[in-house]
């Protein structure tokens, strides 16, 4: 079980976020940024499975910015409302509040960012923005609008080819422009196929996602 701590952003903003210890000294920080559903229980999750791996992990509550405490499931409409409140809130401040993270895990050996959907975005921006040691990214929708940055660290992206939101095209154009970038599509599985509460989990695909994750960031943090 995680606990609930409080980070402050280089504006003052203060936030919740959720932290996992792992047994021992870790390996290496983390923080694992949330889809459009905040942190909710299946992020939690994550997290807790990460601390398991041997990494102190920091998810912060971005939705914060708008209103402490949203958590949504998964359904068509709660998808709407976590597009409304992604749109309302932007991309700087979310990008300053994974910062929060980073430096709050500044005692760790080194630090890495995953993010999941909103998140694999983000995590895009803060490969190209912050100081981290390595990065994934799943299903980041966004991460074309920002093709232009290029990642200051070692990188790792996930794509399904059904997801109905992010144009193979899109995927291509990233592998053109970054081909450091180790970009893996995973064929038949769709957007949010690593979570086991949505329709288009796919287990087979969020194991072996997974498993290169985990490989890709042990590759680098040493």
């Amino acid at each position: 079980m995680g606990a609930v701590v409080r980070l402050t952003a280089d504006d003052g903003h203060v936030l919740n976020a959720y932290r996992a210890a792992p047994d021992g000294e870790p390996r290496a920080g983390l923080v694992l940024v949330q889809e459009i559903f905040g942190v909710n229980d299946h992020i939690r999750g994550v997290c807790d499975d990460y601390a398991a791996q041997g990494f102190l992990v920091l998810a912060p509550c971005l939705f914060d910015r708008k209103e402490p405490g949203i958590e949504l499931g998964y359904s068509a409409e709660t998808v709407d409302e976590g597009r409304a409140h992604k749109a309302d809130i932007g991309w700087e401040g979310p990008v300053m509040d994974i910062k929060a993270g980073v430096d709050a895990l500044e005692g760790a050996p080194k630090v890495v960012v995953v993010g999941y959907c909103w998140g694999g975005s983000l995590a895009w921006l803060a490969a190209c923005r912050l100081e981290i040691d390595a990065a994934v990214g799943y299903y980041g929708g966004q991460i074309i609008e920002f093709v232009g940055e290029t990642p200051d660290c070692p990188t790792m992206l996930h794509f399904g080819t059904e997801d109905a939101g992010i144009p193979m095209a899109d995927v291509d154009e990233i592998k053109t422009t970054h081909p450091d970038v180790a970009v893996h599509v995973y064929q038949g599985a769709g957007h949010g196929f690593n979570c086991d509460q949505r329709a288009d989990y796919d287990p087979e695909a969020a194991a072996l996602a997974r498993d290169r994750s985990l490989a890709h960031l042990g590759r680098h943090i040493g």
